[in-house]
């Protein structure tokens, strides 16, 4: 190995080790290591590790501007509900921990086996999230599984990941006559995901962290009371409590129901809703906000429907009355806050002590009342030097939905699905199909241009360019060739130790390399070595198919590890735990069953 090479291993074990011990962030570790290799290669004449053109490469990659592009698609299906309604017609409301891991895991897998892996991920996140939250589970316990089951069934078809395809590509252009079929695959794949699943099911119940926050309604000092309205021209109306999604919300519960002056106490699961009711309920601020967020139901005041500002371009703001407001004494109508405010309030929270004896417009306000309001989000800012409030700040994700717009959000979302499924033969492909989603996403509405802007996480895409631009080193450098070619030379011309040892190299090369980097380093040598010991060389193409997707320990070893590691408040080692035995399961399977399906002697 030259020079080059082992500055390009040592600098990447120094990411390794930083990302395991937490102390910098994925994307700090990555860029740096990049920024270094660079400053490396122009400092020295003649070197060879990474070029300044390379180094950028990863912000140019169609993997990560798809990425890039699935936010704002997601954007859409969240501002208009439609992330709610997809999650309650395929993850439904499991009872248990096991149940809801089985059914997303599943679900994931038949989804992932006929799409693109990353956008499957990047709408799934904030389905998985919401459901999380009404389920009472961390998510935690669900964004692996998420990530790793897209993994595991994208190896069943040949369209499953793109490493799949590249690889088909490059059997064809060596073997023309003896094409890769859609579902070969699937003979190693379908059994790989099975064990893999039920491994990551058993794996993640034990060993992932469950980073639940934890929350107290009783004791929280911003619980409230808040009365919604059932709106008579949205689909609550004849539903029953449970049938509405009403019964088990996270950190809320309905305490009773105002039907016509007639209330209801201790409401159970079977009540059915009418037109006009009106539901108490009781919950911290975040929970208010998902009251928001149901269709179907409106806060209970008519002073709503009399804002100024449109209903997407409003807001819940908490507000604290100070000692000096003139409002002290006097009732929140008295207060008149749609004329003066524009703004609304939904609730009132005095001194933790939930007020639940009178109306909101009756209750005489004090000093230190916390009040949400329904306003426009830049009323903190106008607000912000007056004395009358010790503190007004806007409530993130409080926007209410564009809940009219929902059907067509998922049908764009629908349309994008088949477009990148069957838009190959016009050479539409997953970006091309991503990018026209998420035009649509905005010229219907759905949601707004700064919207898609702030919905973006540059982090996650930083750190998967810069593990573009780490691979491409290890590339240009050698040191990844070198490594591949002396690890299989071990097997001594043994046809199935060779092909164990092919597995073994792309698996270890896709821990830190991309997928279809791997892949293309590997299929070369790989055809080369079976060629030497007389065997078969369709087990090792299947075998480098699998290897080069089923990479399970480190963050970096696919892209959509990166994009669950934030919202499942992942630390490096929670990958390896899990990862490490699932890597090994799936090679089992793969280097037992290859050879049994396609003999790797000719007889």
């Amino acid at each position: 190995m030259t020079w080059e090479g082992w500055v390009v291993v040592g600098i990447t074990l120094g990411v390794l080790v930083a990302l395991a011990t937490g102390k910098v962030a994925a994307d700090v570790a990555l860029v740096g290591a990049v920024v270094l290799m660079v400053l490396i290669d122009l400092a020295v004449p003649g070197a060879n590790i990474l070029s300044t053109k390379d180094a950028l490469g990863g912000m140019a990659n169609e993997g990560m501007i798809t990425v890039a592009i699935m936010y704002v698609v997601v954007c859409g299906l969240r501002e208009t509900g439609g992330i709610a309604w997809i999650g309650r017609r395929l993850l439904g409301h499991p009872r248990t921990l096991l149940g809801a891991q089985l059914r997303l895991t599943g679900q994931s897998m038949l989804l992932s086996a006929f799409m693109n892996n990353t956008p499957l991920v990047a709408m799934f996140i904030p389905v998985v999230q919401d459901w999380c939250k009404r389920l009472g589970i961390s998510a935690s316990k669900m964004m692996i599984p998420l990530s790793f089951a897209t993994v595991l069934g994208g190896t069943c078809t040949i369209i499953g990941t793109s490493t799949n395809l590249i690889v088909s590509g490059l059997w064809s252009s060596h073997f023309k006559d003896r094409p890769i079929g859609f579902f070969d695959i699937a003979w190693v794949g379908v059994p790989s995901a099975i064990l893999g699943g039920l491994v990551l099911i058993v794996m993640t119940r034990w060993f992932l962290p469950d980073r639940k926050p934890v929350l107290n309604i009783g004791g929280d000092a911003r619980s409230y009371t808040v009365e919604m309205e059932v709106d008579p021209a949205a689909g609550l109306v004849g539903q029953t409590i449970a049938q509405a999604g009403l019964r088990n919300l996270p950190s809320l519960y309905l305490a009773e129901i105002d039907r016509a002056g007639v209330f209801l106490p201790a409401v159970g699961p079977d009540e059915k809703l009418m037109a006009g009711d009106r539901l108490v309920f009781v919950g911290v601020v975040d929970s208010v906000v998902e009251l928001q967020k149901i269709r179907g139901l409106r806060p209970a005041t008519n002073q709503v429907v009399k804002l100024d500002a449109p209903r997407p371009q409003r807001s819940l703001v908490e507000a604290v009355v100070s000692r000096t407001n003139p409002l002290i004494g006097k009732t929140v109508k008295e207060g008149r806050f749609r004329s003066v405010f524009n703004a609304v309030v939904i609730a009132v929270a005095r001194d933790g002590h939930r007020i639940t004896d009178k109306k909101i417009g009756d209750i005489e306000l004090q000093a230190g009342d916390t009040l949400p309001l329904q306003a426009h989000p830049t009323v903190p800012e106008q607000y912000k030097n007056s004395r009358e409030w010790r503190l007004l700040s806007a409530v993130q994700d409080s926007t209410p939905m564009r809940h009219e717009r929902a059907i067509m959000a998922v049908a764009i979302l629908i349309g994008m699905v088949l477009l990148a499924v069957f838009g190959e033969r016009w050479g539409v492909s997953m970006i091309h199909a991503a990018a026209l989603a998420a035009g649509l996403m905005l010229m219907t509405r759905c949601c707004s241009g700064s919207q898609a802007r702030s919905s973006v996480d540059w982090q996650v895409l930083i750190a998967i360019a810069g593990g573009f631009g780490l691979g491409k080193a290890m590339e240009t450098s050698g040191a990844a060739g070198v490594i591949a070619e002396r690890l299989i030379a071990l097997a001594q011309g043994n046809a199935w130790v060779t092909l164990g040892m092919v597995y073994l190299v792309t698996m270890l090369l896709s821990e830190i390399l991309t997928n279809n980097a791997a892949a293309m380093l590997v299929f070369p040598i790989a055809i080369g070595a079976a060629e030497k010991v007389g065997a078969d060389p369709l087990p090792f193409a299947i075998n480098i198919m699998m290897a080069a997707s089923a990479c399970f320990m480190t963050p970096i070893g696919y892209q959509t590890h990166m994009m669950v590691m934030g919202p499942g408040g992942y630390r490096f080692a929670d990958f390896t735990r899990v990862g490490f035995p699932l890597n090994f399961a799936v090679m089992a399977v793969t280097v037992g069953l290859t050879p049994l399906i396609w003999p790797l002697l000719p007889k």
